[in-house]
């Protein structure tokens, strides 16, 4: 199994950036424990402030992948760029988000990539990740038992 995960912008900052909202875990550190969890797929990792630099990451992988994860951050809100790019791939994408964004600002309510997406994980902290490899690993079991 081929599974990205994709992150937006500022969150090159985790573990520095507002802890009590997103932790004290920076992205290395958790990439290094999935990595280690999950030594059978090969996880990779891609971040970038500048949305046009998700969108050509999203359509250089999202033909090969088995999975991508995607925390667009604050593009989530705003992107319609990002949701006609995902709606063009064949990989499946699961939306993750760190904290719950229906329990922060209204502005962070809606999400424009969501309906495109396979499905969303969001308030698990970083432990969100995680749970998108497992929904990934479990997906690719059914197919192969068919």
């Amino acid at each position: 199994m081929k599974i990205i995960i994709i992150n937006g912008p500022n969150l090159n900052l985790l573990g520095k950036r507002e802890p009590t909202v997103y932790g004290v875990q920076t992205m290395e550190d958790c990439l290094a424990a999935l990595q280690l969890h999950y030594p059978d797929i090969e996880l990779t990792y891609f971040q970038s402030n500048i949305e046009g630099e998700l969108i050509n990451k999203l359509q250089e992988v999202g033909f090969s992948c088995n999975g991508i994860i995607l925390n667009a951050g604050a593009y989530t809100h705003t992107s319609i760029a990002l949701a006609d790019c995902i709606r063009s791939i064949t990989s499946p994408v699961i939306e993750v988000h760190i904290s719950n964004i229906h329990a922060r600002e209204t502005y962070r309510h809606h999400s424009m990539i969501a309906a495109v997406c396979k499905g969303t994980i969001q308030g698990f902290g970083m432990d969100g990740y995680r749970l998108a490899i497992e929904a990934f690993k479990h997906q690719h079991t059914e197919k192969q038992a068919q």
